[in-house]
């Protein structure tokens, strides 16, 4: 049982981290409309942490913040330059936030199944938790690591944003509401039938 449940842990991680990539490097990935960028990666970090835990959540977040680097080099050019200004900090925004954020979730998940109250609303209420500690950790290390460069001053004056809780909220917009919309309907559905697949496959083994 144990051989077979952990072939089934490494098929199901190793689908995901696929999804990512394909999702990272084509226009799948992306919604864009009306000149927003709405990214869907986040959903399958999401699935992951909940059906397979933290450390499948921390695997998966770290696989999509490292696409969200590698975005930098010519392929995003809002991280190109960023990374024109420092690679490093770069580097954190994109890859760190992402990793706590895939690893925070799956703890999320596992904290309210423990809860008799809530623990039929955990897998809603965590796919819903996912896009937005995505967007705080990565604005929180964004303002903390360029909000004084000249690039965002720049934004921060054209957006008219007269602090940074205002350029944040600017900054994200329609696009991180409908970030949190998406991956609570679409991962929600996708967790759940996943879970069901894995429960079933726990009792027949």
């Amino acid at each position: 049982m144990k051989k077979k449940m952990s072939t089934t842990y490494m098929v199901e991680l190793a689908v995901l981290i696929a999804i990512i990539l394909i999702m990272a490097f084509t226009p799948i990935g992306y919604i864009k409309t009306l000149g927003l960028e709405i990214t869907l990666i986040v959903v399958p970090v999401v699935v992951g942490a909940v059906t397979l835990g933290p450390t499948a959540g921390l695997i998966l977040g770290t696989t999509f913040g490292i696409t969200s680097f590698i975005q930098c080099f010519g392929m995003s050019a809002f991280g190109a330059v960023l990374l024109s200004i420092n690679p490093f900090l770069t580097f954190l925004v994109c890859v760190p936030t992402r990793a706590l954020m895939g690893w925070l979730t799956g703890v999320i998940y596992q904290s309210l199944r423990k809860s008799n109250g809530i623990k039929k609303a955990a897998c809603p209420i965590t796919c819903l938790c996912g896009p937005i500690l995505n967007t705080l950790f990565f604005m929180s290390v964004l303002c903390l690591c360029f909000y004084q460069t000249d690039y965002i001053q720049s934004m921060v004056s054209s957006m008219g944003a007269s602090n940074v809780l205002a350029f944040v909220v600017a900054f994200v917009g329609v696009n991180g509401v409908v970030e949190a919309l998406l991956c609570f309907i679409v991962g929600t559905a996708i967790a759940k039938a996943l879970l069901v697949i894995l429960q079933r496959s726990k009792k027949s083994a």
